[in-house]
This record gives C-alpha cells, structure tokens and sequence, in this order.
C-alpha cells in the first residue's frame, strides 16, 4: 500500500454490520487504485460483529478499524478518530449503509485539486429523502451488485433525487452565492481538507445525540475560509433501511439550540428556531442579518 493516500474514508457504525459491508463493498470498486486511498472504521461499541465485517476487507483495502466502547451516541468522537489517524490530506466522510458510486473518490479529489485553498466538497446521495418517503421505490431500484447502473438510472430518470435537489432548485449549484452553504454539509457523502478539520477542532463531542454535529462542523470550516463546492458527479446511493426521523427530530431541535448557546450568533438563533424540515427556508432568513 502507498505511504502517502490521496485520500481517507472516514466511517463511523454502531451494530449495522450489513449496511457497512454494502458501504466496504462498494469501495472495493473505486476506480481509485485501492492503494491510492485509505478507509478508517470507528466502531462506536457495536456488539454485532462488526469487527469481523471490518477487518474482513483488509485483504481489498487499506483499511484500520478503531473500536470505542459503548458509551451512547457517540458519532463525533469516532469520527474525529478518523480524522487524527488520516494519513492523507483530503478527509472523506460516509456512513455504513451508503454505496459509493465508482468514481466518487476520483471527483471528491478533483474538487479539492481544482479549488483555491481548503475545500469543503458537497456530494450526491440518491434515495436519501430525509425521511422514508422513497423506501419503497429505492428498495426497487436499487441492484447492490450493480451500484454505478443504479445510480445512473435513477438519475437519468430523475428518481429517488436527494432532498438537497430542493435547495439547489432554489438556490442553484454555485454555493459561493449562498450565505450558508455549510446548512447542507451533512456527512453520508462529504469531504474536507484534512489539516482544516484538525485546525478548527474536528466534530464537536458534546453532540450526544443524531443530528446537527456535521452542520456545526460545517459553520466552522465555512468561518475559517473553506470554499464550499458542489460535485454532482460525486454519486452514492442510500440503501433503504429503516430510521425513526420523526423521533429523531426532537434530538436535532435540541442540537440547534445547542449551537444557537455555543455561537450566540444572529444566524444560529434562526438555526435553532427553524422546523429542521423547514432547511429550504433557511438561507433566506440567514441573508436578512447578513
């Protein structure tokens, strides 16, 4: 293996061992030669056997598995223990149970390559719908042995489209116009300069529950200069499983109100105030105290 990746995947899971070996199986099919870029896993205390899913790649990948004890919700931690073993200098964020497109890696490089000064790469991630209104028709369409054909014809026939797609209808692609671009910086398929994450601190672990660790992530990378970019062709799918939003949405109201605390900003108070499914609506009220 290389002594010097190009990248590192950094993924957090916690007891969904199937969904992160569909996400290592996945990487495996990088057109990215597999000693070009490293994966991190940070098991944050699964008592499944996630560990041999794990370290069952290692003849594929250069991959290293962390493991932490089980603690509760402890999603920041693992992950800036991904960013501290990074041995390369772009840090790219997904989670167990998303497919990476073949050619992701390669795009989420040429962003940073092409981009003045650190970068903060926004992805793609079909089927994520931000509840489980595509569930059925992802489930559907989506052939695991056949990720790239997948992704292809669902965006060919404009299905199972990433919520996001509602901000860009909005907002448009370039997010150097817009006043918070780091609102949908959301970790299932981002990256970011690693030596900027170390310098702004990583993810806040005071975050205990789901929801709200990547925005704050993204707030700082965005006030210490990173230049926010969208690549469309930086593709994966979410394969469809189960996840009780509705009763997550409660932890995410608190996280806001958390951030709002922290920052004492105009900006964050709006944050904290705004429905979390209301994030379309967002930017427009941040340009008003800007």
């Amino acid at each position: 293996m290389s002594d010097a990746p190009t990248c590192t995947v950094v993924i957090p899971t916690y007891n969904r061992s199937a969904l992160l070996r569909h996400t290592l199986d996945s990487l495996t099919r990088q057109r990215m030669p597999a000693d070009q870029f490293e994966v991190i896993v940070v098991d944050d205390g699964s008592s499944d056997d996630t560990a041999d899913v794990a370290t069952s790649f290692q003849n594929r990948l250069d991959l290293r598995y962390h493991y932490q004890p089980d603690e509760g919700f402890r999603a920041a931690a693992a992950r800036n223990i991904g960013i501290a073993d990074a041995r390369s200098p772009i840090c790219v964020f997904t989670d167990g149970g998303v497919m990476l497109h073949a050619d992701n890696l390669n795009q989420h490089v040429a962003s940073h390559e092409a981009t003045p000064g650190p970068a903060a790469v926004l992805a793609y991630v079909y089927g994520f719908s931000g509840d489980d209104s595509n569930f059925d028709l992802v489930a559907e369409r989506l052939d695991v042995d056949d990720i790239d054909g997948s992704i292809e014809r669902m965006q060919a026939k404009r299905e199972c489209r990433d919520i996001r797609e509602l901000f860009y209808d909005r907002y448009g692609e370039d997010l150097t116009r817009v006043p918070a671009p780091w609102q949908i910086f959301w970790t299932a398929n981002v990256s970011a300069d690693t030596a900027q994450l170390r310098a702004v601190g990583g993810f806040d672990e005071e975050f205990r529950s789901w929801g709200g660790e990547d925005l704050d992530l993204g707030y700082r990378l965005h006030r210490a200069g990173a230049r926010f970019v969208f690549n469309r062709q930086a593709k994966a799918v979410h394969v469809p499983h189960e996840k009780p939003f509705e009763e997550l949405m409660d932890g995410v109201t608190l996280n806001y109100h958390y951030m709002a605390e922290k920052y004492g900003t105009p900006v964050m108070r709006i944050l904290a105030e705004l429905p979390p499914k209301r994030f379309i609506d967002f930017n427009e009220l941040v340009a008003t105290v800007l």
